[in-house]
Formats: structure tokens, C-alpha cells, sequence
């Protein structure tokens, strides 16, 4: 397959800053129940509500002509939906031809045991698993439903299969901050990265994120009463700052989108998996490429629909976690996969 040609300008917004990531939502749907991510009784979507594999497909090569060099599956859980490999099988060739960089996929990691090797014969390379404890009893706490076991061997198939594999982890007041280290070294001893989060305040429906909220400029300070951090200079094209543990030799990421602006530099939108554009993921507005998709306008439009959202982004997020109350959002997490 020959490469595609690419346009000259590539995506810009009115601050200059240039679209190369690419995150689109596959589903909405998910095998477990996170508190952070979404309620425990969720409505979800009928199939004709979401995105084709054809209809994903196609936007994604209008996203590539035009200077996208990644692209990460999301969901809800990516690999709940059916015949998903399927997808990864279509973008594969891009991989082999130049079109893209990278392709890769968040997940839970419940599914991780059946569907690793397929990933990484369709040209998956690394994976991001959420993954928020070690213990069997707050696992299942945190998530409503989960089995930490059944993730554990779906870490272990992925890293067998030759896929590398980083750890997110949410950062909340409580329990979490006495289980960071055990999190940390089962991380770097098996040469996986760990990812830490501020928890940011979206899906507001009654959970009190004053109470939760753990700034990661605080929880580092923590951290460097009982490690060595030496900052690195390592980017995977997201808003991950990374250091090194001297102590276990392994490497520690902050994303930091409450106590530390990177909107100057942010380089991606996302796409729900209803078709809906979303410049960032901190704001209620979208613009719907799901009509125009199936009213089969061209390309050019479709593509020039896409860059009008996109020169539209705004600067940056307004969320805020203060004292007398909290401005968030009530969509989801697991509606655009974080």
C-alpha cells in the first residue's frame, strides 16, 4: 500500500498548536464499574447510536492525511466491543506504510488474556492498563465488579505476547496514598511504567471530589520523602511528565491536568464513539461528525468540518476542584475513555 498524501497545513488551532493524537472511543460500554469513571447502574447506548468499524475507519484516514501520527482506542472498555481485533486489522497497514507512528489502546486489562497476541500480530506495540490497587478487596471496591486476578493474567499474556505495558493509576485521598509503593514496585519490577492522575471532576453525580482530590504536586512531595526522582526527558506524545525512581530503577509519570496547565502544548482530540469531535475533554462542547458521516457527504467536507472544530479549540479546560465546590462536567470519563 502506497502512502497516502498528505495536505500541507495539517490541523492547527488559533494558538498554533498542531492535532498529531488522535484518541477515538470504540464503545461506551465496559465490564466494570469504576466509581471514577462512571455511575454503577449506566444506561448505554443501542448499537445504532455508535460509530461503524467503516464509519471509524474513515474518519481516521481523514485524520491521518492531515498529519495525525497516533492513535489510541478507547472506550468505555475497547475490547468488549465485538470483533474488535477486526478494527486494529484495518488500521494495521498504516503502521507498515508510514501513515502512522503509533497505534495503541487503553484498557482495564480484563480482557488482555484473551486478545494480546492478536493485538501485537496487528501491529499494537504498547498498552496503557488502568489499574488503581493491589488489593483484592478495594480492586473490587473501586471498580463495583472487578476480578484483580483475572487482570493480573491479562498483564502477564500482554507482556508475554511482547507488548509493553504502562500502568494508570488515579490519585485519591485514602487508601490509595498507603498503597502507592506495593503499586510502584510490582510496576517497575516487571519494566512497566506507572502513570499517576489527578482525579478530575467529571460525571458530578453526588460523589464529593473535595473529599478525593489528590494533588500530584503534594502526593510528589510524599513520594520524595522516600525515593530518588531524577527527571527525564521522555514523551509518548500525552501530557505525561516522567521521572526516574533511583531505587527501583523504574520510571514514574504525573499527569497533572488540576495543579499543572499543559493545555499550551496539548496535541490531540478525541472522538466519542457516538461520532461526536471533542477538542477537549474538559468542556461540554462537541460537533457531530456521526450525521454527515451517514449522509454520505464527501471527504473534503467532512475533512474541512474537522478543521474549522479543530482551529475552534479553545485554550484550556476550566475545571477546578476549590473550597465552596467543584466545576466539572457531568458527562462520564468512560464516555471519551479519559
Amino acid at each position: 500500500m502506497s502512502k497516502m498524501e498528505k495536505t500541507k497545513n495539517g490541523l492547527f488551532d488559533s494558538f498554533a498548536r498542531k492535532t498529531t493524537y488522535l484518541r477515538l472511543s470504540v464503545t461506551d460500554r465496559c465490564d466494570l464499574r469504576c466509581t471514577y469513571c462512571m455511575s454503577e447502574k449506566m444506561q448505554f447506548l443501542p448499537r445504532s447510536n455508535v460509530l461503524s468499524f467503516e464509519e471509524m475507519y474513515r474518519l481516521c484516514l481523514i485524520f491521518m492525511k492531515n498529519g495525525v501520527r497516533k492513535i489510541r482506542i478507547t472506550g468505555g472498555e475497547p475490547l468488549v466491543r465485538k470483533y474488535i481485533i477486526s478494527f486494529f486489522q484495518m488500521l494495521s497497514p498504516h503502521l507498515k506504510n508510514g501513515d502512522l507512528d503509533e497505534m495503541t489502546l487503553t484498557t482495564n486489562g480484563t480482557l488482555l488474556g484473551k486478545y494480546a497476541k492478536d493485538l501485537f500480530e496487528a501491529g499494537v506495540r504498547r498498552v496503557n492498563v488502568s489499574l488503581d490497587t493491589l488489593d483484592v478487596d478495594r480492586y473490587k471496591q473501586v471498580t463495583r465488579i472487578g476480578d484483580l486476578e483475572k487482570v493480573l493474567n491479562g498483564i502477564e499474556a500482554a507482556l508475554d505476547a511482547g507488548l509493553k505495558i504502562k500502568l494508570n493509576a488515579v490519585a485519591m485521598r485514602g487508601a490509595f496514598e498507603d498503597e502507592l509503593d506495593e503499586l510502584m514496585r510490582f510496576a517497575h519490577s516487571k519494566n512497566m511504567d506507572l502513570t499517576l492522575i489527578e482525579e478530575m471532576p467529571l460525571g458530578i453525580d453526588g460523589f464529593d471530589r473535595k473529599n478525593t482530590h489528590l494533588p500530584l504536586d503534594e502526593l510528589r512531595k510524599t513520594i520524595e520523602e522516600k525515593y530518588a526522582l531524577s527527571p527525564i526527558a521522555l514523551s509518548t506524545g500525552g501530557p505525561a511528565k516522567y521521572v526516574r525512581v533511583e531505587e527501583t530503577g523504574g520510571r514514574l509519570g504525573f499527569i497533572t491536568p488540576m495543579s499543572c496547565d499543559f493545555c499550551s502544548s496539548c496535541n490531540r482530540v478525541r472522538i466519542g464513539c457516538t461520532g461526536k469531535l471533542f477538542t477537549c475533554m474538559g468542556l461540554e462542547g462537541s460537533v457531530d461528525l456521526l450525521e454527515p458521516l451517514r449522509n454520505q457527504v464527501r471527504d473534503e467536507d467532512l475533512e474541512n468540518l474537522i478543521k474549522e472544530t479543530i482551529m475552534n479549540k479553545p485554550k484550556g479546560h476550566n475545571f477546578a476542584i476549590l473550597n465552596d465546590g467543584v466545576r466539572g462536567i457531568k458527562r462520564n470519563m468512560s464516555e471519551l475513555g479519559g
